[in-house]
């Protein structure tokens, strides 16, 4: 129970508490926490100065000890009425305060473990092939993105110009993307750091990983698929990557943790989770476009955990870095209305998507814009709600 008044359904309850940098008109960025309607500003209730830094770096480097100590203190000055005179004047209204990126990036990661997303890219460009690549099934394959690119929901999305080739082109052309994407994925935010030539096992995930996120890693699939042979993605994706501006603890998501699924290939030794206990997620994923419900992602689908993808990222002796991001990559599912991008939805754009008022859609146009969210289930029950990612469509310039 809880003195606050909190809105019936709320995904941000007791259970959940999330953390995100936010500030109000002539005040500087700090650490607020989302409860109810509202945001406690963490650098006036508690005084401490690694609250007022416009970012959450500074109290995700303080480690495990220092997060499970602050969540258990906000959990007490939210039951206890003794606490109410002294908290209650540091609750603002959420409606009335600006979100910002919660953490300086410090590197960006991004997965490609949904199975469903990667066989249903395979059928499409190899289709005399087996849609896996040989090695899909034995690590996490991944790529590693530009940081500095990462921005908060809310911000542009502005076209990105770049070459592209079609195979009946004679020589590749340059403007604006004509097939601009989504990729509905959940984000991992490292809090403290490794020590170089030290791999990370699996079982020190929740020693690293401070909490998840809601990303949209916006994809120019005419540009990366110019671009990509050899080495991998680059201008196709490295214009922007949006993610919400709430940061989900992981001692939130304990009622959502699940059995990944099963693996069809032996796991190497530093893969091998099965007495590891288990990291998969039940997260529920939606994505709106242009506020009509197009698809619904199920991430307890994706065949390799968080867990997996840390020890892989690490297992060369990568060092880790407060304010590392990682994602899981596209979350799709076996069902037509679980895939999540465009292009698995329009079937590379042989299958225009129709919209609930009759439009139809196959890659992204100016003006559109795209809505993720998601939830989880709660300690006590309910659904706990990880924020949204939202972004708009603007021209090329």
């Amino acid at each position: 129970m809880t003195w606050l008044d909190l809105p019936p359904g709320t995904g941000f309850g007791l259970d959940n508490l999330p953390y995100g940098v936010f500030s109000t008109p002539g005040t500087a960025p700090r650490t607020g926490v989302a409860i109810g309607d509202a945001v406690l500003d963490l650098a006036a209730a508690t005084g401490d100065r690694v609250h007022a830094t416009g970012s959450l770096n500074a109290f995700l480097a303080l480690g495990p000890r220092a997060w499970a100590e602050l969540r258990a203190r906000l959990t007490d000055w939210f039951t206890d009425e003794a606490h109410r005179g002294a908290v209650e004047p540091h609750l603002l209204p959420r409606s009335e305060v600006t979100l910002h990126l919660p953490v300086q990036v410090a590197d960006y990661v991004d997965f490609y473990s949904s199975r469903h997303h990667a066989e249903n890219l395979g059928r499409m460009f190899r289709p005399d092939s087996a849609p896996l690549t040989p090695n899909w099934e034995h690590l996490p394959i991944g790529y590693h993105g530009r940081a500095g690119t990462v921005a908060v929901s809310g911000t542009p999305v502005v076209r990105p110009n770049g070459q592209r080739k079609t195979p009946t082109d004679d020589a590749p052309t340059f403007g604006p993307s004509q097939r601009l994407d989504i990729e509905a994925e959940i984000g991992f935010v490292v809090g403290t750091p490794s020590q170089l030539g030290t791999p990370v096992p699996l079982t020190a995930f929740p020693d690293h990983v401070f909490g998840v996120c809601l990303v949209n890693d916006w994809s120019a699939r005419d540009l990366q698929s110019w671009e990509y042979v050899p080495l991998g993605p680059f201008l196709g994706k490295s214009f922007l990557t949006s993610i919400s501006p709430w940061v989900v603890p992981l001692a939130a998501l304990d009622a959502a943790r699940v059995r990944p699924p099963a693996r069809d290939a032996p796991l190497l030794p530093y893969l091998d989770d099965t007495d590891a206990g288990p990291w998969g997620l039940d997260i529920a994923i939606e994505i709106r476009l242009n506020g009509h419900l197009v698809s619904c992602p199920p991430f307890d689908l994706v065949y390799w955990t968080p867990a997996q993808q840390l020890a892989h990222m690490t297992v060369n002796g990568a060092s880790l870095r407060t304010g590392d991001l990682y994602a899981s990559g596209t979350v799709s599912g076996p069902a037509t209305d679980q895939r999540g991008s465009f292009i698995e939805l329009c079937w590379n754009g042989t299958e225009p998507l129709t919209l609930a008022d009759g439009t139809t859609r196959t890659f992204l146009a100016d003006g559109d814009e795209v809505t993720l969210t998601a939830t989880a289930p709660g300690a006590d029950g309910g659904r706990i709600s990880l924020g949204e990612v939202t972004g708009r469509i603007q021209p090329a310039p």
